[in-house]
């Protein structure tokens, strides 16, 4: 198996130790803007080659794990230079912009829409694990317009890295990571944000964070490069995930502010139930 991959960040980095794990018979190419990826990235052997973007043609695999602005861009003129054997993948957090790229594209049929729900605060391939993916699920949009052959060859192996496979409309699916995901990254930053401008004495936030900042803020540690382009491809659930956010914490406000701890109990009670719909998750 001849294996790309643009962008060895945390999820690039992680696909190909896991690839090279299960598979006896592989070679792992990558490439990265940043030099210095590209080098630590081949000499911990995450990658086996540099990859030449100039000569895409005998891959099985390209796997797109770059920002979603840059997977937008680059997608059609990525599969002008494949062979009709390879299947381009793509890893972004959002999915209809990206699909809608290259829905006329003659090679449509050698791309499939993918989105790891995977990943840590932590960036780059210093950060990657090989177990990254293990029970994780991997959501594959619009696959009716992927070639069968191909989008079965690819479900077989997301499966051989210990991945769930689950299949979404793309649109549906940049509406409810706008709340489940967006929203968290967005909220922590925000939450950072508050703090810092709020404490300008580091030592005393240092000494009072207990864990329960310290886990909510940390998706504040994210990259903000990468996600910055995630919350502009998908403005428009993004803003409405905001606008239904504000309007209960505004709610909230008041109900503290009238000290109507009997409603407080009551609306906290009913957000307990959250519990009972994540249970399982790791």
């Amino acid at each position: 198996m001849k294996v790309g991959i643009l962008g060895l960040g945390l999820i690039g980095a992680s696909i190909s130790l896991k690839l090279k794990e299960v598979n006896d018979d592989i070679s792992v190419y990558g490439f990265d803007k940043n030099d210095q990826s590209v080098d630590f990235s081949l000499s911990k052997q995450i990658i086996d080659k540099k990859l030449d973007l100039g000569a895409l043609l005998d891959f099985d695999y390209l796997f797109l794990a770059i920002p979603v602005e840059s997977i937008k861009s680059e997608l059609s003129s990525i599969l002008d230079k494949i062979s009709e054997k390879t299947l381009v993948i793509d890893f972004g957090s959002t999915k209809y912009q990206i699909c809608n790229s290259v829905s006329n594209h003659i090679k449509r049929g050698n791309f499939l829409a993918a989105h790891p729900i995977a990943g840590t605060e932590f960036s780059g391939p210093a950060a990657a694990k090989k177990d990254l993916f293990d029970n994780k699920v991997m959501i594959l949009c619009e696959t009716e317009n992927t070639n069968p052959s191909l989008l079965s060859s690819a479900i077989k192996m997301f499966k051989s890295l210990g991945m769930n496979i689950k299949t979404m409309d793309a649109i549906d699916h940049d509406r409810h990571i706008a709340y489940v995901s967006h929203l968290s990254h967005i909220s922590s930053f925000m939450l950072g944000k508050t703090v810092m401008d709020k404490e300008d004495d580091e030592q005393t936030i240092y000494d009072m964070a207990g864990s329960g900042f310290e886990s909510t803020v940390r998706l504040a540690k994210s990259s903000p490069e990468m996600w910055s382009s995630i919350f502009i491809e998908n403005k428009k659930n993004i803003i409405e995930s905001l606008d239904e956010y504000i309007l209960n914490i505004n709610n909230f406000k008041k109900l503290i502010e009238s000290s109507n701890q009997e409603n407080l109990n009551t609306e906290m009670k009913k957000i307990n139930g959250i519990k009972e719909i994540l249970k399982g998750i790791n």
